[in-house]
């Protein structure tokens, strides 16, 4: 059942606020205006940096022999990323043959959502309803539910274990006749699961600390007594029987469960260690680490030949560029890719920049109809005309500040830009006045106004006629 929670906020707290608020949507407007500047410099440079290294770069043919040639070259070339580095995690003595290893631990816990729903009252007040649900969920870190809200929940988490999230590299992976650097191995992508094979001896141990932590928080499994027969002093000797046979089954099956090495609240399978009671069934506090790494690939390099090793490239224009991509690419298709992906960053930080503008705006004006609560509905119709705008100063705004940025960082470009639109200016502003007053003509025509009938030319009359 969800927890609802009701605050009021006065009339004068609000306006305070938002006169407060004045400072913030100032901050949030130049940083808009920034960030749009800077991301339009930003492609620029990263594209003329793309271009100069597309005519640049150098095809490598076989990266299994070194080519003192191509030293101190762009070059680009495909070959097998691979490592003879052995990495253990050393808290459960697992590893593997592998450029990487990975440890990744969830937890079973309750996570709090809230919504909240504010209405204005006649006077200014603002009371706003706050409903939080309650959920199970596989979460990153563990969860503190003493600040829950809503008291039936609070207390409810608990983990049966912690352990952090862990990630290692091997430190010599070669790629042909080459080796990688650190940052081209961090690259490297080609994730398969990897087998948990913990000791016995760990497990063990990790079983009998997860029960204590079990049972501190839910309490000590309650223990199935035997069912003893209620009238075994009267059984026939064919029901004494199938009594002993049924007795000699029990045993074995205890002597079994004695023996067998499985354990109560630790289990693995493949690449998971479950930490909990039933797998299928997870419970508050149970814990799933996955164990993950990364394999040899092959793999497409665009880098500088540093000797044996690789390091970026450097622009004229001082950006750098270096790139290792799965599978085998041609150095056009890295290019355009990347080009594409400038391209998709440009329009993202564009659209980012643009409702910073606007909020800031928003952020600066919203006193204005803040003051008006008093009056909900005036204060509304004010507050959506504020909100209009503010927009349409904003994206006015994002206009001039990109258009200003282009003749900063493309003058070729902006100028040709700002020509073909001077141009459409005049065509509307001066020869589109004609065309104007013929629709507006038209437009009384077929509504009904006809024009005035003028009177028909007088002829001249022959006086000899009269």
């Amino acid at each position: 059942m969800a927890y609802q929670e009701t605050t009021t906020v006065g009339y004068g707290s609000r306006v305070g606020s938002s006169f407060k608020g004045i400072g913030a949507g100032i901050v949030l407007f130049l940083a808009g205006t920034a960030l749009l500047w800077w991301n339009e410099g930003r492609a620029v440079k990263t594209e003329k940096m793309l271009d100069e290294a597309g005519s640049a770069y150098v095809e490598m043919e076989n990266p299994n022999k070194k080519d003192a040639s191509l030293d101190g070259e762009l070059i680009c070339g495909t070959a097998m990323a691979t490592t003879e580095d052995s990495l253990v995690d050393a808290q459960f003595g697992i590893g593997a043959k592998a450029i990487s290893i990975r440890r990744t631990v969830e937890y079973y816990q309750w996570v709090e959502h809230e919504s909240s729903k504010s209405e204005d009252k006649l006077g200014g007040k603002e009371v706003t309803t706050t409903t939080y649900t309650y959920s199970k969920e596989w979460v990153r870190r563990p969860i503190e539910s003493a600040q829950f809200k809503d008291p039936a929940y609070q207390n409810k988490n608990m983990v049966l274990t912690t352990y952090e999230d862990a990630e290692q590299y091997a430190e010599n992976v070669s790629w042909g006749a080459y080796k990688l650097s650190e940052s081209l191995i961090h690259s490297i992508s080609s994730k398969e699961a990897m087998d948990v094979a913990i000791s016995q001896d760990l497990l063990k141990q990790l079983d009998k600390n997860t029960q204590v932590a079990y049972e501190r928080f839910y309490g000590v499994k309650q223990q199935q007594q035997p069912v003893q027969p209620a009238q075994t002093a009267v059984l026939s000797d064919s029901a004494k029987a199938v009594a002993d046979s049924l007795k000699a089954v029990n045993d074995s099956l205890m002597a079994a469960a004695q023996n067998k090495t499985d354990l109560e609240y630790v289990h693995q399978a493949g690449s998971v260690l479950y930490i909990g009671r039933v797998p299928g069934s997870p419970e508050v506090g149970d814990v799933r680490v996955t164990f993950e790494k990364i394999v040899p690939a092959k793999v497409t390099i665009m880098a500088v030949v540093d000797g044996d090793t690789f390091k970026p490239y450097k622009a004229k224009n001082g950006k750098r560029f270096q790139t290792l991509v799965m599978g085998k690419k041609s150095g056009d298709e890295i290019i355009d890719a990347e080009k594409e992906s400038n391209n998709t960053w440009l329009w993202i930080l564009r659209i980012v920049g643009i409702f910073m503008v606007i909020s800031g705006l928003k952020g600066i004006f919203a006193f204005v109809s803040t003051i008006l609560k008093v009056v909900p509905f005036v204060a509304n119709i004010v507050g959506w005309g504020i909100g209009v705008v503010c927009t349409v100063i904003g994206v006015a705004w994002s206009l001039i500040i990109i258009a200003i940025a282009w003749l900063f960082y493309r003058p070729v470009l902006a100028i040709s830009l700002l020509a073909i639109a001077g141009f459409l200016v005049w065509v509307f502003a001066f020869k589109g006045k004609d065309k104007l007053k013929d629709l507006a003509s038209k437009h009384m025509q077929k509504g009904g106004a006809q024009p005035a009938p003028q009177p028909a030319p007088q002829q001249n009359q022959n006086p000899e006629e009269v």
